[in-house]
């Protein structure tokens, strides 16, 4: 059995002259929820709708389960569910008959699977209601339990919380953290909100302009996330002030709002407290904190687009 159940092996994908994936690697491991991150047009969807095979790449080949080629690659992605850009319904059916057509689609024979899938989702309720009058979020939600039908072992989702309110984005986290916990499905997402895949993902990979900047697990993401200083003070520049003149440092920050972001000397904060104290400074807030993943993909993306080394 391999290891991953899907890997990307220098995957590019042109259009005319424009290429949407460049070279691409990446690999998911099995039983792991990746966490796919990337501006609009980076070419996430691109690699999705190669993989769920709908599209065909330039070079480079896509692997499932550990089959490349011909009729094992086909069938390979029997294993697989996907909800990619907009889910494909029946505006005129309800929920139930959008999910008999695709169970017969997919062939398979338990017609107790819409019941179960539809109440997996929260639309068991939903009743004689036709998609046309659902909700956006509704929609996404029977999406997703379109790509449960026949129990995959993959689920790729492309932006699976668009249409969702605050309660419904917690549920949707609660139900992949279900399906990846209790039904040992492995899980590819993308979404904008980065601050929820960092309570979701186990692994992650960072795209931009078509190229794959890095890939990392959320332990490598938390060592590379540099720890801080968050001080807070009356007047930040007679603070910035100290901290050059005793510590000749420049591993700091200031945003818009007057908080500094002190890298180094990370180690030596009670000194650093006095010293503000012993100024007279009205010391606000003072305390370690993390940088936590939005701002660490927007340096790593800030980097790549002015020709900086992707390192922070």
């Amino acid at each position: 059995m391999s290891e991953y159940v899907l890997q990307a092996h220098q995957l590019s994908k042109h259009y005319k002259n424009h290429p949407a994936l460049d070279r691409v690697d990446m690999s998911i491991r099995r039983g792991s929820i990746y966490g796919f991150i990337g501006q609009n047009g980076a070419g996430k969807s691109t690699l999705m709708r190669i993989a769920a095979g709908l599209s065909r790449p330039t070079s480079g080949q896509i692997e499932l389960f550990g089959y490349r080629e011909g009729t094992k690659l086909v069938q390979a992605r029997k294993r697989i569910g996907t909800t990619i850009e907009t889910p494909a319904l029946f505006p005129h059916l309800t929920a139930a008959e959008n999910l008999e057509v695709f169970r017969l689609q997919k062939g398979i024979r338990d017609k107790s699977q819409i019941r179960q899938t539809l109440s997996l989702v929260g639309l068991e309720q939903a009743g004689s209601k036709i998609a046309a009058n659902f909700s956006l979020g509704m929609k996404q939600r029977l999406g997703l339990a379109v790509s449960l039908l026949g129990n995959p072992e993959l689920l790729i989702l492309d932006e699976p919380t668009n249409g969702l309110d605050p309660v419904g984005v917690v549920e949707l986290r609660e139900l992949l953290l279900h399906l990846n916990r209790d039904k040992r499905i492995s899980i590819l997402i993308s979404s904008h909100i980065l601050s929820e895949l960092h309570l979701l993902a186990s692994d992650y990979g960072i795209i931009h302009n078509g190229r794959m900047l890095e890939q990392l697990s959320v332990s490598e993401l938390q060592a590379k996330c540099r720890q801080y200083l968050h001080i807070k003070v009356d007047s930040p520049e007679r603070a910035l002030g100290i901290i050059q003149e005793e510590w000749q440092t420049t591993e700091y920050e200031i945003d818009a709002d007057g908080i500094i972001r002190l890298y180094e000397p990370f180690g030596r904060p009670g000194e650093l407290s006095a010293k503000l104290f012993a100024a007279g400074l009205e010391v606000q807030q003072f305390m370690p904190m993390g940088e936590k993943l939005e701002r660490y993909y927007t340096k790593l993306i800030g980097g790549a687009a002015n020709g900086k080394p992707v390192t922070v």
